[in-house]
């Protein structure tokens, strides 16, 4: 059975800086884009960065490039997320999310992924 861990998320002051980490198991994972996807309350979950499984091509959403870093380390099956200069707007909860189709392009959709994990929560103070 896949699964996918999150950890890493907590409070942390405006300005400050976190990183996110995404642990799976049951499946190796090496080749399998990944992303990392955000929701606060009252919204819809929303595209944060991804990366493929093929050459590791990434994707940002606007609203975080420069800001936010995804990498991978296939040999450990993790995939991470380095957050900087992060801002109240940011706080959420951030999932993981995989799909085991070998593709080289960074997906940016929910309903390219089938596979979750159950969140981490990220709260930025001001």
């Amino acid at each position: 059975q896949v699964q996918l861990a999150e950890s890493g998320g907590g409070l942390v002051q405006g300005g400050g800086s976190l990183r996110l980490s995404c642990a799976a198991s049951g499946r190796t994972f090496s080749r399998a884009a990944m992303a990392w996807f955000r929701q606060a309350p009252g919204r819809e979950r929303e595209f944060v960065a991804a990366v493929s499984g093929l050459e590791s091509n990434t994707a940002y959403a606007e609203f975080v490039k420069g800001r936010f870093t995804i990498s991978r380390d296939g040999a450990k099956n993790t995939v991470s997320l380095q957050m900087n200069s992060l801002t109240p707007d940011d706080t959420a909860v951030y999932y993981c999310a995989a799909t085991l189709s070998l593709t080289h392009t960074p997906y940016r959709t929910r309903a390219n992924y089938e596979h979750w994990g159950q969140g981490t929560q990220v709260t930025v103070s001001s």
